[in-house]
């Protein structure tokens, strides 16, 4: 044992002389108080007790994310370094589609691929300009390929509801168009963006924009915008004006719904977006302000489709791509890329049977020698009640000589052929008139021409004329509907409501959109231009007792032996059934002994309904038997500019009215379409007080013993004409109309400006 003296102090076990740093380690080797790997002097954290240790640390998260980040990576250059730019995909160079008749016989075949290829060079700096506001004004300052803040957005877009946008580039659009396809996956826009990033370096700016220039699709089966040129323009694109190479631009986004030609109604839509891009023009300074005030807008001229669409097989074509696209089945690239059998509803004997009927009842009376007859039209559509199959469509002389279908276009009035969905409304809402009685078709109102309509505030200053300014005097709803009165269907419009009305024709099919479908009482007149097959619909309801599922006009689509999914058709009670059937049956009595007695030849139980539009611009016979609802329109349209006209003297008539050759028309196709179907009746549930015997009943049941001959209201206008015809049979005189006319001598609107259909 040492005898040197120790060199520290007694172990003090009170702990009073322990000074800090002077502990003793642990048995493990720590300072008491620290955690294990704690540093000295750190203080050491609170232990995580309870639920907070169910949330990971932020080091834990932050580790997490590190780990993803790298595995993102990871699978992103894997992929970058798998995904080769292919060679140019199939639809580069698209296929014929083929339109079958239901029976399986081949109607047109549409596809022959339309492109020629240009150089950047020979595309004007003014349209490259264009193209670029349109679709990407960023692409030759912008070095990447791929815009993922766009992509993000149109993924939101989308899931949110707001519409499928695509998010891309012009070298990704280019990429989709060249290299792959126009499917929407996850995959394929995967695909598209790493393509797209390794085309950005290997190509130049020009190459990727004349690739673009040359591989999108501009409609009119144009691709690429020599072709595009082409079809709208009739000019080289050197020759493309800023205009022109404006609105070709507003093609790329949505041709189908901007082409102002094919789709008269589509211009404002079409303007708006062509605006747009002159607007992005001046902004990006590739437009002066000075330059872009004096632009006006490049009407195209008239596609000239191949000869393999002549008669009606391009009407065909057009209205079966507008269908697809419509319904959501295939939308205009898509279907443009060729390849697809289209089977439609379209039955070849009844097809047939269509043209034959306006040929011999129409055309084959025009002549070289009456200027009018230069601008006679014919639309037509047959749709079976039952089932909502289109089975018959015609849309004009010759697809070749005419573009647009007069059986789809909207811009024609529909005049008196409207009015019946007045007196379905009426019974729908149990309407009455300002004097407190239920309208039934026995219910009596004052036909007199000119006749103010009254509202519930007093008069409305809308007096509309009756055809040829004939006064009918007291008549009722039923008289009124076989004569096509003006005065007293204006004011059942007014009393049942011009807002209700409305409802009820979007219910029995007039699409929501259509053109002056606009709530007032002229609304009964037919002011709406709704087309051709919009009325078929309509009237088809009615002949289903009130049923209504939208038309059907594609039965079947494949490609490459796959069949693709179609939506199911679906029915609904629009209206009730004895809403319906009460106008059914008035009706009737207008092919019997009103204005549309020429279709009696159909030599089976029919009813329909005449109208003519303003100045006479258009003649409308609407019916339907049981089992088959058809539209015939004549049309007056001037070949040269395009402007309607009226059809005075044409066909060698003083004027064409709804009963006289549309009628005629209809009745010609329709007795021969069902010629080999056996004569069906009509099954008829009428409301209460409707039938012609219940004049009496009615009168017993007025609201407060009002005296049924009394009008529905009492014309307040200080200028009333007398009732100088109470029986309606005075002769016809020539005269002034408010818009439309029915089935008497030449009229001209009174200048009212409300351009109301046929009375």
């Amino acid at each position: 044992m040492s005898d040197e003296p120790q060199s520290w102090a007694p172990r003090d076990s009170s702990g009073a002389g322990a000074s800090p740093g002077n502990e003793r380690p642990t048995a493990s080797g720590e300072q008491p108080g620290k955690r294990p790997g704690q540093k000295p002097g750190k203080k050491a954290r609170p232990r995580r007790t309870g639920w907070r240790r169910a949330i990971p640390t932020w080091r834990m998260t932050l580790g997490t994310l590190l780990g993803l980040v790298v595995l993102l990576g990871a699978g992103i250059f894997a992929a970058y370094r798998l995904v080769d730019i292919p060679a140019a995909n199939a639809s580069a160079t698209a296929q014929s589609n083929v339109y079958l008749y239901s029976d399986g016989s081949v109607i047109a075949r549409d596809g022959d691929v339309n492109r020629e290829k240009v150089k950047l060079s020979q595309v004007p700096p003014a349209v490259q300009h264009a193209v670029l506001a349109a679709e990407d004004r960023d692409f030759y300052t912008d070095d990447r390929a791929v815009d993922v803040k766009a992509m993000l957005r149109a993924g939101w877009n989308t899931v949110t509801g707001k519409g499928k946008q695509g998010g891309s580039t012009i070298t990704q659009q280019y990429v989709k168009n060249y290299y792959l396809g126009q499917e929407r996956t996850v995959l394929r826009k995967a695909k598209e963006a790493i393509i797209a990033v390794k085309l950005n370096r290997e190509e130049t700016k020009d190459q990727i924009f004349e690739g673009y220039l040359n591989t999108s699709y501009f409609g009119r089966n144009a691709y690429g915008i020599q072709a595009a040129a082409q079809a709208y323009y009739g000019k080289n694109v050197e020759e493309l004006t800023t205009a022109e190479g404006a609105y070709l631009a507003s093609l790329l986004n949505a041709p189908s719904a901007y082409d102002v030609v094919a789709h008269p109604d589509n211009r404002p839509a079409a303007q708006r977006r062509w605006n747009y891009v002159l607007n992005g023009m001046v902004k990006e300074h590739w437009l002066t302000a000075a330059e872009r005030a004096t632009t006006r807008f490049p009407t195209p001229g008239e596609a000239k489709p191949s000869n393999g669409l002549s008669g009606q097989r391009g009407y065909i074509v057009q209205a079966v791509e507008d269908y697809l696209n419509r319904r959501g089945i295939l939308d205009a690239k898509t279907l443009a890329t060729g390849g697809y059998r289209i089977t439609t509803t379209l039955d070849k004997a009844k097809q047939d049977a269509f043209v034959k009927a306006v040929t011999d009842n129409v055309m084959s009376k025009t002549s070289s020698d009456r200027a009018a007859d230069r601008n006679v039209r014919v639309g037509g559509a047959s749709i079976v009640p039952e089932t909502g199959k289109v089975v018959a469509l015609y849309g004009g002389i010759d697809y070749t000589k005419q573009y647009v279908s007069n059986a789809t276009r909207r811009d024609y009035q529909v005049g008196s052929v409207f009015k019946p969905f007045v007196l379905t409304s009426a019974v729908v809402n149990d309407s009455t008139t300002q004097d407190g009685r239920r309208i039934t078709p026995n219910t009596v109102y004052d036909g007199t021409n000119k006749r103010t309509v009254v509202g519930v505030q007093g008069s409305t200053d809308y007096a509309p004329a009756n055809e040829d300014d004939v006064d009918y005097g007291d008549i009722t709803v039923r008289i009124a509907t076989d004569k096509s009165v003006n005065s007293v269907y204006a004011q059942m419009a007014q009393d049942v409501g011009p807002a209700k009305v409305r409802e009820t024709a979007i219910a029995l099919g007039i699409p929501a959109d259509t053109p002056d479908l606009t709530a007032a009482p002229s609304i009964a007149l037919g002011t709406a231009n709704a087309s051709v097959l919009d009325m078929a619909e309509a009237y088809a309801t009615l002949a289903d007792h009130g049923r209504h599922g939208r038309y059907v006009l594609v039965e079947k689509v494949t490609k490459d032996g796959a069949e693709i999914e179609l939506p199911e058709r679906t029915t609904e009670q629009a209206v009730s059934r004895e809403a319906a059937d009460t106008t059914t049956a008035v009706l009737r009595s207008v092919v019997e002994g009103g204005t549309g007695t020429a279709a009696q030849t159909v030599g089976r139980p029919a009813v329909g309904k005449t109208g003519t539009a303003e100045e006479d611009r258009a003649a409308w016979f609407a019916g339907y038997t049981p089992d088959l609802a058809s539209v015939v329109a004549v049309m007056g349209q001037n070949p040269d500019t395009g402007a309607q006209t009226p059809l005075y003297g044409a066909l060698g008539l003083p004027r064409v009215n709804g009963g006289g050759v549309p009628a005629e028309t209809w009745a010609a196709y329709t007795e021969a379409a069902l010629r080999s179907s056996p004569v069906q009746e009509f099954d008829l549930q009428t409301a209460p007080g409707s039938d012609e015997g219940d004049e009496l009943l009615v009168d017993e049941n007025a609201d407060g013993g009002t005296d049924p001959s009394s009008s529905s209201a009492p014309d307040t206008s200080p200028d009333a004409t007398p009732d100088t015809t109470p029986d309606g049979s005075a002769p016809p005189t020539p005269g002034t109309n408010t818009g439309g006319t029915d089935e008497g001598s030449v009229s001209a609107p009174d200048g009212n400006g409300d351009g109301d259909g046929d009375g």
